[in-house]
């Protein structure tokens, strides 16, 4: 049988072992490029959700059937219905919402008197 040399084996060994410039250099190559292949999954995932995110917010629901439609169409694809210009974003119509309602808050709070049970 031809078997590889074990002086390959200890060459490399002692390479990585012992603490050479050499040793060091690929030690630290190995762990950069060990540092790259888990840093890059991350950027990816994060400017995925960053994409989502803007996308999300140009989005708007037609009234008439539900459907999710972005902002620059004037007709619904999927009904045919008419959107109005007024008409903002999800997110925006909900904060409006809570915006516009001026109820003070002495009207909604309610009087509570503790009796005992007999």
């Amino acid at each position: 049988m031809n078997r590889p040399s074990p002086l390959i084996w200890v060459t490399l060994i002692i390479v990585f072992l012992l603490p050479t410039t050499a040793g060091r250099f690929l030690i630290d190559l190995a762990g950069g490029f060990i540092l790259i292949l888990l840093t890059i999954p991350v950027l990816i995932g994060g400017a995925g959700w960053l994409g989502w995110r803007f996308l999300q917010s140009r989005l708007i629901k037609c009234e008439v059937c539900g459907a999710s439609i972005l902002n620059s169409s004037e007709q619904c694809p999927i009904c045919a219905s008419n959107i109005t210009s007024q008409q903002k974003p999800n997110n925006e119509v909900s904060k409006s919402k809570t915006n516009t309602s001026s109820i003070p808050a002495s009207s909604a709070t309610i009087d509570i008197t503790a009796k005992d049970a007999d």
